[in-house]
Parts: structure tokens; sequence; C-alpha cells
């Protein structure tokens, strides 16, 4: 939360007409960056159609091109153990990602909401205004 406030000081002395996507990303370090695409990476399509292919490609290759030397026969064990250890190294890099991501969407409600703040002061500005408006036309027909 105190990077979200950081943020909101920084872009309020910077004026409105910054980007609050780009003042925020400039602020990343090397491993939030990191861990977006780890997530990225990982939770595409690409991927995961990707790993099917190494997968069928692993069996295929323990079980019928080198089925009486296989590395890894059948129930697979090595390739067990290589997947949870990606599973354990890539869960908390997108839980990385998803809670920077969680940080950056409560940083740009805020600014929405001083957005609406400020809108909502100058339009109540604005009635008092036309209010002040009227009442002097109101008042020079008076006198005419």
């Amino acid at each position: 939360m105190n990077a979200a406030i950081r943020f909101l000081s920084d872009l309020r002395r910077l004026g409105v007409g910054r980007d609050p996507h780009a003042l925020f990303d400039a602020r990343q370090t090397f491993g939030e960056k990191l861990a977006d695409r780890v997530a990225a990476v990982g939770g595409s399509w690409g991927f995961i159609m990707g790993f099917g292919l190494f997968l069928a490609a692993w069996a295929v290759l323990n079980t019928v091109v080198l089925a009486k030397h296989a590395f890894d026969p059948f129930p697979f064990i090595f390739l067990n153990l290589m997947l949870s250890m990606l599973a354990a190294l890539q869960a908390p890099i997108i839980m990385m990602s998803q809670n920077r991501q969680a940080a950056k969407d409560r940083f740009e409600a805020r600014l929405d909401y001083e957005t609406n703040i400020r809108a909502e002061a100058q339009i109540e500005s604005l009635h008092e205004k036309i209010d002040a408006l009227m009442l002097e036309i109101a008042r020079l027909s008076r006198v005419e």
C-alpha cells in the first residue's frame, strides 16, 4: 500500500498528462518484470501446446524409440520429478505477478477515485457559478 501512495504522490507532482501505467511500469524491478514474463509465457496456449508436445515426445522416446535402453522408463519417475520442480518454481512466480497486478489495479482504482473527486468538485463549482449568473440575470432584469 505504501508503494501505491508513493506512486500517487509522484503522479500528482507530474501532472494530469502522465500515463499511470507508464509510471507504474517504470518503477518495476527486474524480479517483477521477470515474474510478469514468466506468468505471460506460462499462462499461454503456446506454452500449453508446446509442453504437451514435449511430454508426448518424452513418452514416445522412452517407450518406443529407446524401449530397451530408456533413460526414464514407464512410469516416468524422472519426468515426474522435473514437472514437480517446475510447478514448485512456477507457482510462486505467477503468484508474485498476480500480487503486482493487484497492486497495479488498486493504484489505478485510487487514481480513478481521485479523478472522480476532482471532477465532482469542478462540477459543483460550475453549478455555483451558473447559480450566481442566474441570480445576477434575475437581479438585472428586475432593475430594468
